[in-house]
């Protein structure tokens, strides 16, 4: 009885570690996939008619679909990773659109996302900082303050 007991301890710790992998697993193929279809419509492009290109950007679409709803599946997995907690800023909230330009006080070093691949986030670019802005991810340019991307209600 002890034995049985210890196993199902065993396995109720180990199975969602499993999960977890074929999650992440699963992200990565989705993208190799999304990686091959945006190769494939560059071809088409290049050497292609109408109907290929048209074909082409129809797969490009499903697979980048394909992609967000492994996130999602992920984010819905791994709640406590994009669990809010208890962040406040000293500014109101905002409701920013890509395109807006920030003055430095929101997107400073203090608001920085310092892991974003913890959130399963894009390596942003040269000059570019994942901010925190409330419940919401923003994509900045640090040179000149601009929003690049946004996502509304990131954390909850």
């Amino acid at each position: 009885m002890r034995k049985l007991i210890i196993l199902g301890l065993l396995a109720a710790t180990v199975a969602p570690s499993v999960g977890s992998a074929q999650s992440a697993r699963e992200v990565r193929q989705s993208q190799r996939e999304l990686r091959e279809e945006q190769r494939d419509l560059r071809q088409a492009q290049r050497y292609g008619d109408r109907r290929d290109v048209r074909d082409e950007r129809r797969d490009v679409r499903e697979a980048r679909r394909e992609v967000r709803e492994d996130w999602r599946d992920y984010r819905r997995s791994h709640r406590s990773v994009y669990r809010a907690g208890n962040w406040r800023a000293p500014f109101r909230y905002n409701q920013w659109n890509a395109g807006a330009q920030l003055r430095p006080a929101y997107y400073n070093s203090r608001y920085y996302i310092s892991d974003p691949y913890r959130y399963r986030l894009p390596r942003p670019g040269m000059n570019q900082r994942w901010v925190r802005h409330y419940n919401d991810v923003m994509l900045v340019n640090v040179r000149n303050g601009r929003v690049i991307q946004v996502h509304r209600g990131f954390f909850w």
